[in-house]
């Protein structure tokens, strides 16, 4: 089983106790940090709003099939109270736990429903190679991204597309996709930017990031930009946990260069995944 696997057997085992996702990452045998880029890269989610929708997806249907008492069900889901109940479940549905017990049914509910791996997201990887990355300065747009609202990755650099060329003290044509700033929720920033050779001189509206010293992994992705995700899913599920070697805590970026062709989605990319020496 690969981290991902093991990471959502222990959810469905689990989900109904009080976890966290350190004990998800100790149960896949990975770090928490590799763990929520091997999930997000394998599932679209985010490892603990996929533990909470499981939680709620279960209660609602406690609640439809007429449980006698809300209290109970909020407790069996990991919730100290009715109020922080009935927020989370609001949240996740858009109806108060009452009016799903009251109407009987789940009808247009988004349940979380239990995650069967898809082994078609597998690919043969090429064997990357090993950098020692130098200190870049990244300037560019940004945005914080959930795992859900990422597809508007695309839209972020439509907009800094126009700006390619004309930044102050840019080093050269190559763009960078920095993925940074994680938290356990799944969230992260993500800058569509380009390298350049001081902060002093950027629009107030750029946004600015230091990408330290760092050995890198440096995975090619030659197929359509829109097959990342399998390329992903790939290193952070099989390629690191069977080569040995660890991920390090620290940006990752896509790095671009003057084949990639922005209209067709065409040329390949490179991937940098830091790693501990």
């Amino acid at each position: 089983m690969n981290p991902v696997e093991k990471a959502l057997w222990y959810v469905e085992s689990h989900f109904a106790s009080e976890i966290s996702l350190d004990d998800v990452a100790r149960a896949a045998g990975v770090s928490r940090f590799h763990l929520l880029r091997a999930f997000q890269a394998a599932t679209g989610r985010s490892v603990m709003r996929h533990v909470r929708g499981r939680r709620l997806t279960e209660a609602a249907r406690a609640l439809a099939a007429g449980a006698p008492d809300i209290l109970t069900v909020a407790l069996d889901a990991g919730y100290g109270s009715h109020e922080a109940f009935t927020r989370a479940f609001r949240d996740q549905f858009g109806l108060p736990p009452e009016a799903v017990r009251a109407r009987r049914h789940l009808d247009t509910l988004e349940l979380v429903e239990p995650i069967k791996m898809d082994e078609t997201l597998l690919t043969t990887l090429e064997e990357p190679r090993i950098e020692q990355g130098k200190v870049m300065l990244i300037a560019g747009l940004s945005e914080r991204y959930t795992v859900e609202s990422s597809k508007g990755i695309p839209a972020l650099w439509q907009r800094f597309a126009p700006h390619i060329g004309t930044i102050p003290g840019q080093r050269g044509p190559i763009a960078y996709g920095v993925i940074h700033n994680f938290d356990d929720a799944g969230n992260f920033d993500y800058m569509a930017g380009v390298e350049v050779s001081d902060f002093a001189l950027l629009p107030a509206e750029f946004s600015r990031v230091s990408i330290p010293e760092q050995r890198y992994a440096v995975f090619t992705h030659r197929d359509h930009i829109s097959m990342l995700r399998r390329t992903m899913h790939t290193i952070w599920s099989k390629w690191l946990p069977e080569s040995g070697i660890q991920s390090a805590n620290g940006p990752m970026f896509e790095r671009y260069d003057q084949r990639f062709n922005p209209a067709s989605g065409m040329g390949g990319l490179e991937i940098w995944i830091p790693i501990k020496a």
